[in-house]
């Protein structure tokens, strides 16, 4: 099957025969299938491996492009297949017609599941093809946010004035959360926690913050960037679902003076998520802040990640180099590992060793050694990167520079024939030439190792749901054709959308992020400038005449695409 899926994309013109071979080998060595081995080497999309899979197996494909991946509204489809086993068994129910149910599969060759579908909604069943990511997405949808926290505070809210407690046996029914079951607190109060959690995860939330305000409480969720305020659990239950949180990661519920840091896992609809931990002292209390990593989220694609053609072919280009540096800038949750592991994971092959040094590893990769750093017994940067060059490496990814031993090991690592990517915080691309040699990086050795250097934001992706066309001012209309080097021409086909709200976005009017990039390969006059005078302006002008976009330049592109809105783009790009 493998290698007719493979024969059936080369014949398509996706795919070459050598990257087929590539492919092959490496799943056989990874005991992988040939299509995922495809999408991680970025040799084929997701959808286009299950586009081949359908064909092969001779049944229709769905998604959201050809518009059959779209469950009927009004069929009743969510009593037939519940939310729970759709998305165990990555399955979507999609219309009844001729009393026999449409439904999409991952792996419609699975027949024990095609049985119990049979059994479970008393009808044949037509099997779809569609990819694991778009089944996902439908099921968040289809199936909807119920606001299970506000429910929970409601009821906990009865259950003090006289209402009856909820049992330890009702939290575990209702709660889909494998968690830390040893715990001194109420069984209302994990509850609370388990809902507080399920609420998030369901929202796509990336950090929980709850603390105490005089006497208030408030519970927010940042949700693509943006923290938006949710139904706050009483005053009386936050120090028990402090704790509860402390318990669970292994933190002390006594110390209430210092900041603690922690961490747990949790399982949630067949999914592994990590749970970071913060909690500090303030003036009203401690306050709480959870990260919520979801693994099953980080797109490892180099392809949905937002780079422009030109961009992506600089970045693929250097990334092959035998030897040189690499640096990606942007400020703190801007996406710049997830972007450099996805590189990463597109040139990785077994004909080359890839180490990995971070603080912390956020993604673990197949065929990659990747390594913890820990300041507290000498494992820093600096450290495992000259005990690196010992283990024969050919590229290397250090999670960030940040002090002036790092930066030279680096260099060193660079001029010794290693590949080496990395990451910075500067405001731009260009920034990180100087904020190099501040670090005590030789001019004249920066200028003849660095490869490339680029920088990254993240803008929010409106909901296609409920996004509403309109026209901006012709002032804009000029500056967008000036700014994103556009042919004027192109205008008249444009068309720009504002964000408006609706319950499958949270009413926020955005749903997902996706980064914008400006992605500069060192050519020799920018290495001559470093060299010589090392003038940011020069630079500046430099990186201008070879056509390359910068930030707003590429957010310009994510606009008249219809991605995202005007005024998301100005809020987190400057004029330059």
């Amino acid at each position: 099957m493998a290698k007719e899926l493979g024969d059936i994309l080369v014949e398509q013109g996706t795919l070459t025969d050598e990257q087929l071979k590539r492919a092959e080998l490496y799943a056989r060595q990874n005991n992988v299938s040939v299509g995922d081995a495809l999408v991680s080497f970025g040799f084929a999309t997701e959808e286009q491996v299950t586009a081949a899979r359908a064909k092969h197996h001779s049944l229709p494909y769905a998604s959201k492009e050809n518009g059959i991946l779209n469950p009927e509204r009004d069929q009743d489809l969510q009593k037939l297949i519940p939310e729970k086993f759709a998305r165990e068994n990555l399955v979507v129910p999609l219309f009844i017609e001729d009393d026999e149910l449409a439904a999409a599969f991952f792996d419609p060759t699975n027949l024990f599941l095609m049985d119990n579908i049979r059994m479970m909604v008393g009808r044949e069943v037509q099997p779809f093809i569609a990819s694991k990511s778009q089944i996902l997405s439908v099921i968040d949808v289809f199936y909807g946010n119920k606001n299970l926290l506000e429910e929970v505070v409601n009821e906990a809210e009865k259950d003090k004035t006289g209402g009856q407690t909820a049992s330890e046996e009702d939290v575990q029914v209702s709660g889909a959360l494998d968690l830390d079951k040893t715990s001194a607190n109420s069984s209302q109060n994990v509850k609370l926690v388990n809902a507080i959690l399920k609420q998030a995860i369901a929202e796509r939330t990336s950090d929980i913050h709850l603390e105490m305000f005089d006497e208030r409480v408030s519970l927010r969720f940042r949700i693509d960037g943006s923290l938006y305020e949710r139904t706050p659990p009483n005053k009386d239950s936050l120090s028990a679902i402090i704790s509860r949180i402390k318990i669970l990661s292994k933190l002390d519920i006594a110390e209430k003076r210092l900041p603690q840091d922690g961490s747990f896992g949790i399982k949630y609809q067949n999914r592994a998520i990590e749970v970071r931990v913060s909690v500090c002292p303030a003036v009203y209390g401690e306050k709480l802040v959870l990260r919520i990593l979801d693994r099953g989220t980080g797109e490892m694609n180099v392809d949905k990640l937002g780079f422009e053609p030109e961009q992506k072919k600089a970045f693929l280009e250097a990334a092959n180099l035998p030897h040189g540096l690499i640096f990606l800038t942007g400020p703190t949750g801007s996406g710049k590992s997830t972007t450099l592991n996805a590189v990463l994971t597109t040139i990785r092959t077994p004909e080359l060793n890839f180490m990995t040094l971070e603080d912390p590893v956020e993604y673990k990769l197949a065929g990659i050694s990747q390594v913890q750093v820990k300041p507290q017994i000498g494992l820093t940067f600096a450290a495992g990167l000259r005990s690196f060059l010992r283990q024969d490496p050919d590229v290397i990814l250090v999670g960030e520079v940040r002090d002036n031993e790092t930066a030279e090991a680096c260099l060193k690592a660079a001029l010794t024939g290693h590949l080496v990517l990395s990451t910075l915080h500067t405001n731009e691309a260009l920034g990180a030439i100087p904020r190099l040699i501040d670090m005590g990086m030789e001019p004249f050795l920066l200028s003849s190792s660095l490869a490339l250097v680029a920088a990254q934001r993240l803008v929010r992706i409106l909901c296609p749901y409920c996004k509403v066309p309109y026209r901006p001012d012709p002032g804009m209309i000029a500056k967008i054709i000036t700014e994103g080097h556009f042919n004027p021409k192109e205008a008249s086909t444009w068309t720009f959308y504002r964000s408006v709200g609706c319950p499958k976005c949270v009413g926020t009017g955005f749903m997902g992020r996706r980064a914008i990039y400006e992605v500069y390969r060192i050519n020799e006059e920018v290495r001559n400038i470093i060299y010589k005078t090392q003038d940011l302006v020069e630079m500046r002008r430099a990186i201008d005449r070879s056509g390359a976009l910068n930030l707003r330049g590429n957010g310009w592109r994510k606009v008249v695409k219809g991605l995202t809105t005007i005024e998301e783009i100005l809020s987190i790009t400057t004029d330059e």
